[in-house]
């Protein structure tokens, strides 16, 4: 079954025929091998005759012999169809090495339009960004990607076109499940997250056994097998630790301490670099400090929120759920997708969950199961009205209805994930 995703269908509908590259990003089984499957279905619709089409998966057996780039390349080359469009998809191409090298002498061809996916962001360092520059776009769905930084955010700026692909928002989770009530959906949305083959099983048994699937497959592919001398034991652990605190200020320093105090010995050093691979397969992303009355960044003591809420079922297991932290891990995730700049704010000793910019325009965030303790509201909304501007202030909870306080919004979470975004 492959489940709708028009938003991302929208974006490719609107780059196809055009001589850039098109790499869609994201976590292993979020699906990107189905949006390319939906995308080739729609452009047969549209009058594209199959022969245009070639798609190679690297995780399938049967091109196991094209992981050789030239190998790959002449594959390719001698299927073209001269004068005509050919719409050439590689799915996981991080597989084959020096891929950029078969890319490169594909995107030449004026009658190729290219697509490209991967589950590392290794493969948009190194040679290919640098092989590539200046032939491909960047959108920035989310302006401040971790792949970006430094003299690689110099050298692409203007340039590349990544699609970034999550697991489904709880809209397209909804619309998948049009015979449940929106309340229905968003209870087993907590429970199950956003992965799409998931929506196929039919018990808990066999949802648990295919998330934990995922995890170690992340883990094995694009952690351990990225770094000398890793530790299988520790990264699990580390991963445990990260999903089980998700919207916790933290360090490197104080996860090794915890995680030494546990029995698991370790240093910062280590931590850190586990942190910056875990990042790079979309396992986990970073959420950095913003000092809203002085305006400035601030670069310790970071969130991190999992790539979907799923992750506590194959890393931490049936332990008590923080509803609060699962809550906070879904309202990031879906700023993330409406193509937010997201920051942990700090205002004069207090915190604000989420200062998201984008456009210029500026929102204010507080997350809260729920508003009905007057200390709990007083507590949520203390922050925001330290706020010395006319910018959005939103209150995100569980409980129902939409309120106005002195500039303050509450709103529903349903209704929220429902609204603006995929």
């Amino acid at each position: 079954m492959l489940v709708p995703r028009p938003t991302y269908l929208q974006k490719l509908e609107k780059l196809a025929n055009k001589q850039i590259i098109k790499v869609l990003t994201g976590v292993r089984r979020c699906g990107k091998s189905s949006l390319l499957q939906l995308f080739q279905q729609q452009l047969l619709a549209d009058g594209v005759q199959p022969e245009q089409i070639q798609a190679i998966n690297f995780e399938d057996l049967a091109f196991s012999k094209l992981t050789d780039y030239q190998e790959l390349y002449r594959y390719l080359s001698q299927r073209l169809l001269p004068d005509q469009m050919n719409y050439i998809f590689l799915d996981e191409i991080q597989n084959v090495p020096n891929f950029e090298k078969a890319v490169d002498s594909l995107f030449i061809k004026s009658n190729v339009d290219l697509y490209i996916t991967g589950s590392n962001a290794f493969m948009l360092s190194g040679e290919l960004a640098t092989l590539l520059s200046g032939r491909y776009i960047e959108i920035p769905v989310y302006p401040l990607s971790f792949m970006l930084s430094g003299e690689l955010a110099t050298l692409l700026s203007g340039r590349y076109i990544e699609i970034p692909v999550y697991p489904l928002s709880f809209k397209e989770f909804a619309q998948a499940k049009p015979d449940q009530s929106l309340q229905e959906s968003y209870q087993q949305y907590l429970l199950r997250g956003g992965f799409p083959f998931a929506l196929q099983l039919p018990d808990d048994e066999s949802f648990r056994d295919y998330i934990d699937g995922v995890v170690n497959t992340v883990l094995v592919k694009d952690v351990l097998a990225r770094k000398d001398k890793s530790d299988s034991t520790l990264v699990r652990r580390l991963a445990a630790f990260l999903t089980e605190t998700a919207g916790s200020l933290t360090s490197p320093k104080k996860i090794a301490d915890t995680l030494t105090s546990m029995g698991e010995k370790t240093t910062p050093n280590t931590v850190a670099s586990y942190l910056e691979l875990l990042e790079n397969a979309f396992l986990f992303y970073r959420c950095d400090r913003f000092d809203i009355g002085g305006k400035k960044y601030l670069s310790i003591n970071p969130k991190y929120y999992p790539v979907d809420i799923s992750l506590r079922r194959a890393l931490v297991g049936q332990k008590r759920p923080n509803k609060g932290s699962r809550l906070e891990t879904i309202v990031y995730q879906e700023l993330r997708r409406r193509g937010y700049e997201i920051y942990v704010g700090v205002m004069q000793q207090t915190e604000v969950d989420f200062v998201v910019v984008k456009d210029g325009r500026w929102e204010y965030y507080q997350v809260s199961l729920s508003l009905d303790d007057e200390q709990t509201y007083q507590r949520e909304v203390r922050s925001l009205r330290l706020i010395d501007d006319n910018y959005p202030k939103i209150i995100l909870t569980e409980d129902p209805g939409h309120f106005d306080d002195q500039g303050i919004s509450q709103v529903n979470i349903i209704d929220w994930l429902m609204g603006e975004g995929i």
